[in-house]
């Protein structure tokens, strides 16, 4: 047996299901489920729900309960569930969270052998403010006990709890607030840029020099790409020409036509928009709306531009001598445990983090050490009644939640 396997089988009883209870003749009998042991059954007749959809108009997996009872060979999962569905058929309209209505659907699946099978369905609208309460209620319960099993595998300070977000369940955090595409990686490729050693300060912070603006919210979509990237830009025009300026995320949303505006989106694919754009607006000029607009960028009314952009090294004391010297620098990371993140220096486990499977842009102002540990001082894009007034702490030095695996920067000369 592989020597990790028994770590991994550790963390899926912590996160994952709740042990099943001794064998007995109880078992023919229907028992409450524990939410995580529901969310393959649940996620299998999402699947089939949205069998035959256009991408875009899918539905997203809500709040689910439901029981479970031994079927011959296997378990028959009887789920209630809630599904936030786009009540139309244009994908460009259907992006907006806003224009999605929640149905309450039964269903019935049976796992027999690992494989599962679709037996019932029936779906309607939730007709009553009671029943969303109800079920938020029962996501909000269900996410408390995973924050506080998230606590107990950190490594560092950090503490988990009661967020802004602890009522939405892990598919609508994910769908909404997050950026899949990111772990595609399948951007436009950067030169990667020129070493400039790895000798550093032991400690730094950009918002001390004037080199950062104030915490900014996405809102109800996926477009933390941009917010990393204008973060990233807003810090290289005021080192080389003095002046800092809040930009405008709108404009990648509307103009960046290879990205996925609140679908996601990639760094490299933003830089080279701006380049062919020629240049970025500020935020009083193109505000945000957090969806989709016509693109109404005016070149005479750019006020800034890059010249370029690069890769940088994934070495990490490499990444906090090029942010010293450089400026503020444009990262993806694993949000992992990100939704009930509230104070301290997050260290999750690495099979929990994985540095493969990154979601979330944000952007690195500073790095130092609290108490011994190392951090990476992280900019995200939630507003400030999140984390530490709108900030990440993230343990720097052990690729910690993949912060070191795409990592770049514009080039203003």
């Amino acid at each position: 047996m592989a020597p990790w396997l028994p770590l991994l089988s550790l963390l899926g009883l912590l996160l994952g299901a709740d042990p099943a209870p001794p064998r007995q003749a109880a078992d023919a009998q229907a028992r409450e489920a524990a939410y995580p042991e529901l969310l393959g059954p649940a996620r299998f007749a999402l699947e089939m729900y949205n069998r035959g959809r256009a991408a875009g108009t899918w539905a997203t997996l809500g709040a689910v309960r439901g029981r479970v009872r031994r079927a011959g060979q296997g378990s028959l999962y009887s789920l209630k569930a809630t599904l936030e569905e786009p009540p139309c058929n244009d994908p460009t309209v259907c992006q907006l969270p806003v224009s999605k209505k929640t149905l309450l659907c039964s269903f019935e699946v049976l796992d027999e052998l690992g494989k599962h099978m679709l037996l019932r369905r029936d779906c309607g609208p939730v007709d009553t403010k009671v029943t969303e309460a109800e079920w938020r209620m029962s996501v909000f319960s269900n996410n408390m006990m995973r924050a506080q099993k998230i606590q107990a595998l950190d490594r560092g300070t950090a503490q988990y709890g009661i967020t802004k977000f602890s009522d939405l369940t892990e598919e609508e955090f994910r769908t909404i607030y997050l950026n899949p595409l990111l772990r595609e990686n399948r951007g436009k490729k950067m030169r990667l840029a020129k070493s400039i050693g790895d000798s550093a300060p032991p400690e730094w912070d950009w918002r001390n020099k004037g080199a950062v603006t104030q915490v900014k919210d996405q809102g109800m979509c996926g477009s933390c790409w941009a917010f990393s990237v204008t973060g990233n830009v807003e810090g290289q025009w005021f080192l080389k020409r003095g002046s800092l300026l809040s930009l405008s995320e709108q404009e990648l949303l509307d103009c960046d036509k290879v990205d996925k505006a609140c679908l996601g989106g990639l760094p490299s694919n933003a830089y080279s928009a701006i380049k062919t754009l020629g240049g970025l607006e500020t935020e009083d000029d193109y505000s945000y709306r957090g969806h989709v607009q016509t693109c109404s960028f005016s070149a005479k009314k750019a006020r800034v531009y890059i010249n370029d952009s690069v890769e940088l090294s994934q070495n990490e004391q490499k990444l906090v001598a090029w942010l010293a010297q450089k400026g503020p620098i444009s990262v993806a990371i694993n949000a992992f445990g990100m939704q009930f993140y509230r104070h301290g220096i997050s260290h999750p486990l690495r099979p929990l983090c994985s540095p493969w499977l990154i979601d979330h842009a944000v952007l690195l102002v500073g790095y130092g050490n609290r108490s011994g540990i190392p951090f990476w001082a992280i900019k995200n894009s939630w507003g400030t009644d999140w984390g530490e007034e709108g900030y990440y702490y993230l343990h720097r030095g052990s690729g910690a939640c993949g912060v070191n695996t795409m990592a770049s920067s514009a080039v203003v000369d």
